[in-house]
C-alpha cells in the first residue's frame, strides 16, 4: 500500500488560491473510495479547532468536489474515543490545517491523535496539509511557533521525522532568513511557496503540484546555495 503525503506550503483555501492542488487531493480521495462517495477528515488542531477554518474546507471539498467532510475536534474537549476512531476508519483522505505547528505535534502525542493519523497513513489513506500540516512530517522544520516577549519568531524545531529533510513553508515570504539558516547549518533543504505542494510517496519526494507557486530543493555547497524547482507530479 502506497503511503502518500501532499504538503502545501501555504495559501488561502477560503479564497480558493490552492484550488488546483485541492482538485488533485479530492481526486486521490475519490480514487481511494472507489464506488462509494469519498470521505475527507479535517484536523484543525494547529488553529486550536477554529471552526470557520473547517467551514471553508467543507465549502470547497463538498461544494466544489462533492467529497463528504468531517472534523476531528480534540483541543477544547475530550472526544469519544470510539467515535473518533470511526472517523479515521471512514476517511479516504486526512487534511491537516495550518497554525501552531509545535502545539499541534505536542497535542497529538499527548492525546493519542498521532497514533490514529499514523495508522491511517500506513493503511494508505492520503495525508494532505497546509503550512503546519505540510511541514510537521519532516525531521527539521522552520516555523513561527516560538513565542517570545517581543512576539512570535521563526525558528527551527524537530518535526515528526516521518520524512527526512529540512523544510520551510511560505518560502516566498521567509526565503532570506531560511536561506541564511541553510547556508550555515545544512547541506540540503526544501522550500515550499504558497499555492505549491510537494508530492511525497513512501517517504520520498517524487514531484510537486502548483496552483501558482513553486517548490524548491535548496543545495548548499560550501556556503553557495543552488535552488532547483521541483517539477511535475510524476505518477503520484
Amino acid at each position: 500500500m502506497k503511503k502518500r503525503i501532499i504538503a502545501i506550503g501555504g495559501g488561502e483555501i477560503r479564497e480558493r488560491t490552492t484550488l488546483k492542488i485541492d482538485e488533485k487531493i479530492a481526486a486521490l480521495a475519490k480514487e481511494h473510495a472507489g464506488d462509494r462517495r469519498a470521505n475527507a477528515l479535517f484536523i484543525p488542531t494547529a488553529s486550536h479547532d477554529f471552526m470557520p477554518y473547517y467551514n471553508s474546507f467543507h465549502k470547497i471539498y463538498t461544494g466544489v468536489f462533492d467529497v463528504k467532510t468531517d472534523v476531528a475536534l480534540t483541543v477544547y474537549r475530550e472526544p469519544d474515543a470510539e467515535k473518533l476512531k470511526e472517523k479515521f476508519l471512514k476517511a479516504d483522505m486526512i487534511y491537516v490545517g495550518g497554525g501552531d505547528t509545535v502545539f499541534m505535534m505536542e497535542h497529538w502525542k499527548r492525546t493519542g491523535l498521532l497514533a490514529l493519523i499514523e495508522d491511517a497513513y500506513r493503511r494508505g489513506v492520503l495525508l494532505a496539509g497546509l503550512s503546519a500540516g505540510a511541514i510537521c512530517w519532516f525531521s527539521d522544520i522552520y516555523t513561527d511557533s516560538l513565542k517570545t516577549e517581543d512576539g512570535t519568531q521563526y525558528a527551527m524545531f524537530k518535526g515528526l521525522n516521518w520524512i527526512k529533510g529540512i523544510i520551510s513553508p511560505h518560502y516566498g515570504q521567509r526565503m532570506l532568513d531560511f536561506d541564511k539558516i541553510v547556508c550555515y547549518n545544512y547541506s540540503c533543504a526544501y522550500g515550499i511557496e504558497d499555492n505549491a505542494a510537494l508530492c511525497i510517496e513512501d517517504g520520498v519526494i517524487v514531484g510537486s503540484l502548483s496552483s501558482g507557486g513553486k517548490a524548491y530543493r535548496i543545495v548548499n555547497t560550501d556556503g553557495v546555495l543552488e535552488k532547483h524547482a521541483i517539477e511535475g507530479e510524476s505518477e503520484f
